[in-house]
């Protein structure tokens, strides 16, 4: 065999080699990419009076489950969200409830009771679950009191409004008064 044919044979090979490894490659990423996540990253965006609002947090699903003192279980801190800590930054000072909040952002927490709601405001905002939450970083608690939602909600979602935010997921909503 003359070195002409062997190069030959050996360019063949690599070529044979890197197709079928990128065909491979291609095949095993492209599920991957269209699978949907559990609780998807989301953000809610607004305006109270000057002060942008923005509210970072991740969305789980009802999926027929009993949320409120079950899933999410009454009297203990909730991270508002799945995975990471739910955050809430703020552009400028604001009061929350009639409590002033330096501007900011925040990990925000949720102690849920089945008549009212202690929301709290901490000074570490990012953070995993509530694993780590530590009382003694709390900016700013305050008490709200949940109503039941107009309807359904199958996905946690928060609403900045003219008024405050709202936490809204399966048949509640908590809103919380902010200016």
């Amino acid at each position: 065999m003359n070195t002409f044919q062997m190069l030959r044979r050996v360019a063949f090979g690599l070529t044979v080699v890197s197709t079928t490894g990128a065909a491979f490659a291609q095949t095993m990423t492209a599920p991957a990419a269209k699978e949907a996540k559990p609780s998807p990253a989301a953000t809610a965006t607004g305006k109270l009076g000057t002060t942008d609002v923005t509210v970072a947090y991740s969305s789980p699903a009802v999926k027929g489950r009993p949320i409120w003192g079950k899933l999410v279980p009454y009297g203990q801190v909730w991270r508002a969200g799945a995975n990471e800590a739910t955050t809430v930054e703020f552009s400028k000072a604001v009061m929350v409830e009639g409590k002033a909040l330096p501007a900011g952002k925040y990990g925000f927490f949720v102690i849920p009771t089945e008549k009212q709601w202690t929301v709290i405001f901490n000074k570490v905002p990012n953070q995993w679950g509530a694993f780590k939450y530590d009382e003694k970083q709390d900016a700013l608690r305050v008490t709200v009191t949940p109503r039941k939602a107009a309807s359904m909600s199958e996905r946690l979602i928060y609403k900045v409004n003219p008024t405050g935010l709202v936490l809204r997921w399966e048949n509640l909503e908590a809103p919380v008064a902010i200016k």
